[in-house]
C-alpha cells in the first residue's frame, strides 16, 4: 500500500455529489439513473460520520432561470425555459434521505455566495459553479483549516461532477477514496483510471468498518 495514497479516515471528510432531487427522484426529469439506487448506501456512511462527529459536505448545483450560471452545454437548454435545480425549488433540494434534519432547506443566495451552509454539528452544503467541487470555491481552503487530508465520495453521476472534483482532489495532494456501489454511472474502465492515479477504491461496508477502527 502506498503510504502516500492511503486514507486516513481519521482526518477525512464524506462527500456527496449532486444527489439533489432533479437528478435523483425516479420521477426527475433531468434524472441519472443508478442514483436513486445507490441512496441507502450514502446513508448508512453518512449516519457513520454522523456518529463519529467527522466532517460532510454535500456538493450542489444551482441553476439560475436567466442561465447566467450555466454551463455552456446546458446554457441554451436553459435559456429556453428548462427547468433544472432552480434555487428555492423542491428540485434543487438534497435529497429527504440525506439530510440531518427534515426541515433542511437550502440557503441559495448565501450557497451561490459561495458560503457553506450548516446543517449540523459537523455537517455543511455547498455550491459548485462548475462540474468540479474546487473550481471557484473555498473548499481547499475549508478543508486545510480543519485538518482534512483524506476525502471519500459518493454522490451522483461519476463521469461529470464526481470525476472531476477527484481529479481536483487530486491535483491538491490530498487522499482519495471513492465509494463504488454509493456513486451512480460507474464502470469497469473508470475504476482503472481512479485506481492509476492513486484513488482508493472502497465499498460502503469497508469504509464504515474503517472508519470505526480509525477514530
Amino acid at each position: 500500500m502506498n503510504k502516500y495514497t492511503q486514507a486516513h479516515f481519521a482526518q477525512s471528510a464524506l462527500i456527496t455529489i449532486d444527489t439533489q432531487n432533479d437528478f435523483t427522484l425516479m420521477d426527475a426529469p433531468f434524472r441519472i439513473p443508478g442514483t436513486v439506487e445507490i441512496v441507502p448506501d450514502m446513508v448508512l456512511m453518512l449516519d457513520k460520520y454522523r456518529s463519529r462527529g467527522l466532517t460532510i459536505i454535500h456538493v450542489i448545483r444551482l441553476y439560475l432561470q436567466d442561465g447566467s450560471n450555466v454551463d455552456l452545454c446546458r446554457r441554451q437548454m436553459v435559456e429556453q425555459g428548462g427547468q433544472i435545480a432552480v434555487p428555492e425549488t423542491a428540485g434543487a433540494d438534497l435529497v429527504q434521505a440525506l439530510k440531518p434534519d427534515s426541515s433542511v432547506k437550502l440557503d441559495a443566495d448565501g450557497l451561490m455566495a459561495g458560503n457553506f451552509q450548516q446543517i449540523g454539528e459537523n455537517e455543511f452544503i455547498m455550491y459548485k459553479p462548475r462540474w468540479g467541487a474546487f473550481y471557484k470555491t473555498r473548499l481547499e481552503e475549508f478543508l486545510k483549516v480543519r485538518d482534512i487530508d483524506t476525502l471519500v465520495f459518493t454522490g451522483c453521476n461519476f463521469p461529470n461532477c464526481p470525476r472531476t472534483s477527484i481529479y481536483e482532489a487530486s491535483e491538491r495532494d490530498f487522499r482519495i477514496v471513492l465509494v463504488k456501489d454509493a456513486m451512480s454511472q460507474l464502470y469497469p474502465m473508470a475504476e482503472d483510471e481512479m485506481k492509476n492515479i492513486g484513488v482508493n477504491l472502497l465499498s460502503t461496508s469497508e469504509v464504515n468498518e474503517l472508519v470505526s477502527l480509525n477514530n
